[in-house]
């Protein structure tokens, strides 16, 4: 297994959470983006005291209720599933703050982080507040949940998207990446891909490579799974009869998503 795949790690905490997933720059070649997957009993607490990060809470499963400093955001979590393929409640706390979540139900959340010294309101980001997309021709489709995109001026750096492509289609295709400082035609942002997979056996495939092969791994992702993407291209590819679902978490010196096509493939958007 190569340097950018990670298993889930399941380490059970006795408070009644048990983190699932966790990408940090301590343990990866990331600078601009932590992760971490959270599974929280009911009635358990997790909570956090954030340093120079900033944080988005994404309420992937089950209900859950969040509260920053003297605000309590109550009821949050849509869905027992992803596959449902409605959007999700999401919380953004800027850095130097605490936070606390609470497990109204069983609850799967994803944190995000991304460095940040200038702090800005928390604020509450109702599921009803995702704008959706349909991207894609023949079998380059996939739909998208917009989070915290880059044009809601609600975090410093962070970037956060859902999305679902169904039975053989391909995404994040034709192969693009984002690791140039060269605005306007390219940003620079890191990313992680954290997947799911229905029915849950499925698997897909994603391959992450550099112009110079430098990076280059191709990878069979299982249910649960994290690819990082510090660099480089990074499509990929779902088998006939399984539908995929990642969450990605961008960040970078700007705030700014601008990618730049393979040359070799970009011919496939003229069909």
């Amino acid at each position: 297994m190569g340097s950018l795949l990670r298993k889930p790690i399941n380490t059970k905490a006795a408070q009644g959470f048990t983190i699932v997933q966790e990408v940090t720059s301590e343990n990866s070649s990331l600078e601009y983006v932590n992760f971490k997957i959270v599974d929280i009993d009911k009635g358990a607490k997790y909570s956090e005291m954030l340093g120079k990060q900033e944080c988005c809470i994404v309420a992937l499963t089950g209900k859950i209720e969040v509260t920053q400093g003297e605000q309590t955001f109550k009821n949050l979590g849509t869905r027992e599933c992803v596959f449902e393929k409605i959007p999700t409640d999401s919380v953004y706390v800027s850095n130097d703050r605490h936070f606390e979540i609470k497990g109204i139900s069983r609850a799967r959340v994803a944190l995000c982080y991304s460095p940040s010294d200038n702090q800005l309101p928390t604020k509450l980001i109702k599921a009803s507040e995702n704008s959706i997309e349909h991207r894609g021709v023949l079998n380059n489709k996939r739909m998208v949940h917009n989070i915290l995109p880059d044009s809601m001026p609600a975090a410093n750096s962070l970037l956060v998207v859902e999305v679902y492509t169904d039975s053989g289609n391909w995404s994040s295709y034709p192969p693009h990446k984002h690791d140039r400082d060269n605005l306007p035609d390219e940003s620079y942002l890191e990313e992680t891909y954290y997947h799911e997979m229905n029915p849950k056996q499925g698997f897909v495939f994603q391959r992450v490579y550099t112009d110079d092969r430098k990076i280059d791994e191709t990878m069979t992702v299982e249910n649960g799974d994290v690819v990082i993407v510090p660099e480089g291209y990074h499509p990929v590819g779902v088998p006939d009869g399984y539908t995929s679902y990642y969450l990605n978490v961008m960040a970078g010196p700007n705030r700014i998503w601008k990618f730049y096509n393979d040359p070799n493939h970009e011919w496939i958007l003229k069909r």
